[in-house]
């Protein structure tokens, strides 16, 4: 009886994420995405291919979600992918509880080029620079993609989990 219960579960009978409300809708009108597991709060997420990115980004602002709360990068580890992440949500009057939504677009780590979505929500500017700035991830189409945190003429990606620290920091133009 104890062996039983110890039983690992098969990968057939584990359980299917279920779609969300707003991955339905992108669904029902042809955008190709996958749901991926809700975070502990709530919010629905889905992964989107960096093809697609631009098509279901305008989608989402035409669907209501015109505030780009949040973007940034997510290094998966040594070798991993690297993540483009956006948090969406829909800002309107009268809303005791917006509706949210998070893209996670997963870039090879070797080339890791998605389309930037500054044209469509214009808080896009300076975060995708820092994750261009720390992760090293390539926003084609932004208008001024250069470092914003490290000097221009810094050598890697310090977010990276594969980075190594310079032995030394030299000083530039301090005072």
């Amino acid at each position: 009886m104890a062996d039983e219960e110890l039983q690992p579960v098969p990968a057939a009978e584990e359980a299917i994420v279920p779609s969300g409300a707003t991955s339905q809708w992108l669904t029902e009108n042809g955008f190709a995405h996958e749901s991926l597991a809700a975070d502990k709060n709530g919010v629905e997420i889905i992964k989107v291919e960096a093809d697609f990115l631009l098509p279901i980004a305008t989608a989402l602002y035409a669907y209501g979600f015109n505030y780009l709360q949040f973007q940034g990068g997510v290094d998966l580890g040594p070798g991993q992918d690297l993540v483009s992440v956006y948090h969406l949500v829909k800002v309107s009057d009268n809303a005791d509880k917006p509706e949210e939504i998070r893209v996670k677009v997963f870039l090879p780590r070797e080339n890791p080029v998605v389309p930037s979505v500054y044209w469509i929500w214009k808080t896009a500017d300076w975060q995708e620079r820092e994750s261009y700035d720390m992760f090293g991830i390539i926003y084609e189409g932004h208008p001024n993609l250069k470092r914003i945190l490290m000097p221009e003429d810094w050598v890697g990606w310090p977010l990276r989990k594969d980075y190594i620290s310079p032995d030394f920091y030299e000083l530039q133009d301090a005072y």
